[in-house]
């Protein structure tokens, strides 16, 4: 990554008037710019689709429109795992600024880097960081914590309602009591009880049950989640004028002094 950088005048005014420099500098690579926004539709369509799937019997949906929902769901979640297993990837092997040690809280020196930070928030002056800085990697780690948590039990439960890829085939063996018998499971639908073995399916839901459990209560935890960190760039954003959403488009941020890292 080319790490000069450019500086121009803004109209920025210092305490004595005078025009403020600010600096560009490159940060977010493209890599980490499209995991951002396909992980933003991904995780909005999940959410819109997931809301009305719980709300079906509510909403009127037949059985049969529950079944299309789940599988446009369980579609929408597998572009939402291929872009969330590229970015833990490219964790280890992207750009400075995209990987783990300095996305993720954590190394030597981060506890003071913290306080730091926290006293010039608290100053009105707090340090400028060209990638993360040390508050926003504690978000970071919960959500990709919430993220991995939503993308696992997500494809267990694919495999335990629509007989799914990863995990589905041994689930449709399990409901039907087919053992090796693969035969037995052509014609096996989603939603369709006429092939399946009734002590089997049961105990297949029975062991399906705390993945939904654990798939719902972090699906609000994410929302809480997405909802602080929303909160946390819009208060930086007008606060620090970093560029902080722009960057997620440009790749490059703008500061106006040097950043600490």
């Amino acid at each position: 990554m080319n790490d000069s950088l450019e500086s121009r005048k803004t109209p920025l005014p210092h305490a004595d008037g005078q025009p403020q420099i600010l600096h560009s500098y490159p940060v977010w690579d493209r890599s980490v710019r499209w995991f951002h926004w396909i992980n933003v539709l991904c995780v909005l369509l999940l959410i819109v689709i997931g809301v009305v799937i719980l709300n079906a019997n509510t909403l009127g949906v037949s059985s049969e429109g529950k079944v299309s929902l789940k599988i446009l769901h369980a579609w929408t979640g597998y572009v939402f795992t291929l872009n969330l297993l590229w970015r833990l990837i490219w964790g280890f092997i992207g750009g400075r600024y995209s990987r783990w040690p300095v996305v993720l809280p954590g190394g030597k020196g981060y506890g003071k880097s913290l306080r730091d930070w926290f006293k010039g928030v608290k100053a009105g002056d707090p340090p400028a960081y060209r990638g993360h800085n040390p508050a926003a990697r504690l978000m970071l780690a919960v959500m990709f914590m919430l993220l991995s948590t939503q993308m696992v039990t997500g494809l267990v439960l694919a495999g335990t309602d629509l007989y799914f890829p990863p995990f589905g085939h041994e689930f449709a063996e399990w409901a039907t009591a087919s053992g090796e018998d693969h035969a037995r499971l052509e014609g096996l639908v989603p939603g369709n009880k006429e092939m399946l073995d009734p002590e089997g399916y049961a105990s297949m839901r029975r062991f399906r049950e705390p993945f939904i459990e654990i798939h719902e209560i972090v699906f609000w935890l994410l929302l809480g989640a997405i909802v602080l960190h929303i909160g946390a760039v819009v208060i930086t954003e007008v606060k620090e004028r970093h560029g902080l959403v722009s960057a997620m488009f440009t790749g490059r941020k703008v500061l106006p002094k040097k950043p600490v890292d």
